[in-house]
C-alpha cells in the first residue's frame, strides 16, 4: 500500500497497554502500527473477530445477581407470581 492509499487515524489507549503492547510487537519484529493492520486485516478474511470474543466465566456482577435471585426466589416473604402478565399486572397498579 503507497502512501498516496495510506491515512492516520487516532486511537485513545490506556499508556501502560501501548508501552507493553508496543514492546511485545516489537520483540515481534514490528510496530504496533503493523500490529494493528494485521489485526484488522485478519479481521477482514474471518469476517469479524480473529479470535473468540466471549466471557469464560460471567462477570462479578452477573454472578451477584444470579446469587441474589436465586436468594429471592427461596424467600417466601418476597411476593411470587405465577405469570409473567401477572407481574407485569402488579407493576402497572
Amino acid at each position: 500500500m503507497g502512501a498516496a492509499n495510506s491515512m492516520n487515524f487516532s486511537v485513545r489507549m490506556d499508556k501502560d497497554l501501548k508501552n507493553r503492547c508496543e514492546k511485545l510487537y516489537g520483540e515481534l519484529g514490528m510496530n504496533l502500527t503493523t500490529a494493528i493492520n494485521v489485526f484488522l486485516r485478519q479481521s477482514l478474511r474471518v469476517g469479524g473477530f480473529p479470535f473468540d470474543v466471549k466471557l469464560d466465566q460471567p462477570a462479578k456482577e452477573t454472578i451477584a445477581a444470579m446469587l441474589e435471585a436465586e436468594a429471592i426466589s427461596r424467600d417466601y416473604s418476597v411476593k411470587h407470581y405465577d405469570d409473567v402478565e401477572e407481574a407485569l399486572r402488579e407493576l402497572k397498579r
